[in-house]
């Protein structure tokens, strides 16, 4: 019900992973005046991905998925037959385990709106479960004639469940014969094929009616006598065709002879028996859906049906079936592409008709591994199982933690997985810290180094920000970015500076080889460990560093009077640490330093002091305090200097 329909606008669309939207375009005829802005209408939005019990077939579904991957190519078919009708088994137990609860649920709620959502799901689920049982009857297992019918009543069976839950209900009565749902329950089993249950009810009725015995047992001889084709028995085909012919006559004559001519529901098991469409049809009701009536007509008119025969019975029975004002429905359409073995077909009413790409890419990915989808290329590019692949899993993208189960179909896909995924990865919301390493593991493994540097500068900007310096330093380490190693290097400094002290030491101690990313992340390194060697009293060590980090130019400029302030300490032991060589090397970094940074203040000839700050290289008014620092470095220095050169000249004598 979108308005501009209505109205007879013009409307465009488009498509999203998890939804279409709805547009009014701004059509202007020529001479036309068009005003106003066109408004977006969300039309459909997947909400089966956001349903907790369908996250698990979701879940669970990926685990088959990613096993069917690693299937051997080289194997043989015959050998991997067996392996594919498994896979399929599986999926098809993962539908009904969330079908069940599902249906446990919409029960259980009391909540109106929520007990009919959940409805639509368990027949949506039930629908799924329906064409995917079909597609590995005819497709993967390919069963030949005889085994062919033998599947279908299989097939039937798991799907019309009713009559097990009527059939308890009449044995649960005080007198199960006479039960009104009685007859439709024998019926019904006939219908299905499952003749001994058929059997063991019509006994309870022949104890009842002890004048119409002789008819029952007829009956049940009838019953016992009919022939069911196995595949693993001795009996060819043909064999049991001739003995099915022959079983099928002596019914037909027991209908001739009105053999249950007094009995009007025997003589309706015995029509059915024989394979008489116009009663088949008469018990509509019981049978429920033209498929049903397919499957009963073949059992009792066409045991050996070959699988090319399908469409043709197929075809006729929907047509007897169902109403001739009727319309089918996308499910008939969806069944009768299957029986007609137009595999593609039943892929695009699928796609059209269902409210998700699940379905459409986990079949459609196991026929491609069977070799049934080799003649069919689309005309952009991709096959079709990469093309539904792909959709599915940018679907599971829009979703805050299936995002990472479509990782692996990206990964599956050889043409344009790589491609999606670069495009999706950028798009997850990297909420916290645990999120973003996921990613960027994910990333790292498929050798992604533009996500992986993309991801680690939000988080280390995003460190930054909240004054993580430790978490920043390391996320910019992580992306190999050396500029932003060196502006965060600069803040661990003036936090020194500013504090006296160094944070996140584990992670300054710990850089290793990554201290090398920036000049100024190897001066950060470096300070640290003569902070270390100094705590440790290795003090000759200590100097030797300190030093080389002036002379070297490792440490910045403006970071050099602090280096010299930290050399006091070391110039004032008892002990000699500086030789005369190094003496006159600090002297040298502090002339240089002073000459460098004493300039002339505009308007006057009396130079203003710099110092270092928290913030860096800022002017003061009072400069007393660094004039002190020279002048007790200077001081220090020469004291050192008198007492290297007396020690040296002492020892060389």
């Amino acid at each position: 019900n979108i308005p501009a329909a209505r109205d007879g606008k013009h409307l465009g669309f488009a498509w999203g992973p998890g939804d279409i939207l709805v547009y009014e375009t701004l059509y202007k005829a020529s001479g036309a005046k068009g005003s106003g802005c066109p408004v977006i209408h969300e039309v459909r939005k997947d909400e089966d991905i956001y349903s907790p019990i369908l996250r698990k077939l979701f879940n669970e579904s990926h685990h088959i998925f990613v096993g069917l991957q690693t299937i051997r190519e080289d194997l043989p078919s015959k050998n991997k037959k067996p392996q594919f009708v498994s896979i399929s088994k599986n999926y098809r137990s993962v539908i009904r385990a969330c079908m069940e609860e599902l249906q446990q649920v919409a029960v259980s709620t009391k909540n109106t709106e929520l007990s009919t959502q959940y409805g639509n799901q368990v027949s949506i689920l039930l629908a799924i479960e329906l064409i995917w049982n079909l597609c590995e009857v005819l497709f993967i297992d390919a069963a030949p004639a005889g085994s062919l019918l033998l599947h279908l009543l299989d097939w039937v069976r798991l799907h019309k469940a009713d009559v097990d839950e009527k059939a308890r209900e009449v044995l649960q009565s005080e007198s199960p014969a006479e039960h009104h749902d009685y007859w439709d329950v024998v019926v019904s089993y006939v219908l299905q094929g499952r003749l001994e249950e058929a059997r063991q009810m019509l006994v309870k009725q022949a104890t009842l009616r002890p004048a119409a015995r002789n008819m029952y047992k007829l009956m049940d001889t009838l019953l016992s006598k009919m022939p069911f084709y196995n595949p693993g028995g001795t009996q060819t085909l043909t064999e049991f065709d001739v003995k099915w012919r022959h079983w099928h006559e002596e019914v037909d004559r027991c209908l001739q002879d009105n053999s249950f001519a007094s009995n009007q529901n025997l003589e309706v098991i015995c029509k059915i028996l024989v394979g008489d469409e116009e009663t088949l049809l008469v018990h509509k009701e019981l049978l429920s859906t033209w498929y049903h009536f397919l499957v009963t007509r073949l059992l009792f008119n066409h045991p050996t049906v070959k699988p090319t025969e399908l469409h043709y019975y197929a075809q006729s029975c929907m047509t007897m079936f169902l109403d001739l004002r009727s319309v089918p429905e996308p499910l008939d359409s969806i069944l009768l592409a299957a029986f007609e073995f137009d595999i593609h077909q039943v892929i695009k009413d699928c796609s059209i008709a269902l409210n998700n790409w699940w379905f459409v890419a986990h079949l459609t990915d196991l026929l491609d591994h069977c070799k049934l989808l080799q003649s069919h290329n689309l005309h952009f590019g991709s096959n079709l199982r990469e093309f539904l692949l792909l959709e599915y899993a940018s679907g599971l993208f829009t979703h805050h933690s299936l995002w990472q189960l479509a990782v692996d179909y990206f990964d599956h896909c050889p043409e344009f997985g790589r491609v999606y995924l670069e495009l999706q990865i950028e798009r997850v919301p990297l909420d916290t810290e645990r999120k973003a390493l996921k990613v960027l593991r994910i990333c790292e493994q498929r050798q992604m180094s533009e996500q992986v540097r993309s991801i680690c500068k939000i988080m280390a900007m995003r460190a930054l920000r909240n004054n993580r310096l430790g978490s920043a330093l390391s996320w910019s380490i992580r992306a190999k970015d050396a500029a932003f190693a060196t502006l965060i290097s600069e803040r661990f400094l003036q936090d020194y500076c500013a504090r006296g002290t160094f944070s996140d030491l584990d992670l300054i101690d710990n850089l290793g080889p990554a201290m090398l990313l920036s000049d100024r992340l190897t001066f950060l390194g470096k300070y640290r460990e003569f902070h270390k060697l100094y705590g440790e009293k290795r003090f000759s060590e200590a100097a030797k560093l300190l030093l080389s980090l002036m002379t070297a130019k490792i440490a910045p400029r403006s970071f050099w009077m602090t280096l010299l302030t930290d050399a006091l300490p070391l110039l004032e032991q008892k002990e000699v640490i500086f030789s005369a060589e190094q003496t006159h090397e600090l002297m040298f970094c502090l002339e240089e330093l002073t000459s460098s940074l004493n300039t002339a203040a505009p308007g006057t000839d009396r130079p203003v002091q710099v110092r270092v700050s928290s913030h860096g290289l800022n002017p003061i008014a009072d400069e007393d305090i660094e004039l002190t620092k020279v002048e007790l470095l200077r001081l220090a220095l020469a004291r050192n200097l008198a007492m290297a050169i007396i020690k040296e000249g002492t020892v060389e004598v």
